[in-house]
């Protein structure tokens, strides 16, 4: 009998196999992001949506080599149910996974989630952090391929392809998630 977690529950799974304090902000912050913009895309499923974002790195910290792979065996073990899975494992479509993602809710995901880490490392040297920040700063940055290097920009290009979005306004729907 396969379950969704809640957004909590989901929250304490991430912590039982991640350590990390920095993994563990990542996907609250990627939770919070997907929740902001489910209330934009799909208001009735916004605990789905901060769910699949809690969970999208479940496997990374103790697998990274076998990233989505491994997530897909851990969470049908703790069965959690397919469509939870399905939207964790596509966010590493291309990457490490040949799902590709198929709703909405998943290709935001896929858009969002290397773009968190981009816009956070931005704030890191603002004095106001997000506060003020604006989309011209991230697409300076986004520019700068020396700049938060481990931020894969093909990967934030493709997700707003398949969000039907262009890249400045991908990148201001996740800065005023990431405020709120």
């Amino acid at each position: 009998m396969s379950y969704i977690p809640s957004p909590e529950q989901a929250e304490e799974l991430v912590k039982r196999y991640n350590q990390e304090p920095f993994h563990i902000q990542h996907a609250e912050t990627v939770s919070k992001v997907m929740g902001e913009l489910a209330k934009k895309y799909d208001p009735e499923n916004v605990d789905f949506w901060r769910t699949v974002g809690m969970l999208h790195d479940i496997d990374f910290e103790q697998w990274p080599e076998q990233h989505c792979v491994k997530a897909d065996a851990l969470l049908h073990e703790l069965e959690i149910d397919e469509a939870v899975i399905h939207g964790v494992i596509c966010h590493g479509y291309g990457i490490c996974i040949d799902v590709a993602p198929e709703k909405y809710m998943e290709k935001v995901l896929f858009a969002t989630d290397e773009l968190t880490g981009l816009i956070g490392a931005v704030a890191l040297m603002r004095p106001n952090g997000l506060a003020d920040m604006e989309v011209k700063s991230v697409t300076k940055k986004f520019k700068d391929k020396k700049f938060a290097a481990g931020c894969d920009r093909e990967v934030i290009r493709r997700g707003a392809e398949m969000m039907g979005v262009e890249l400045p306004e991908l990148i201001g729907m996740t800065i005023e998630a990431m405020r709120a």
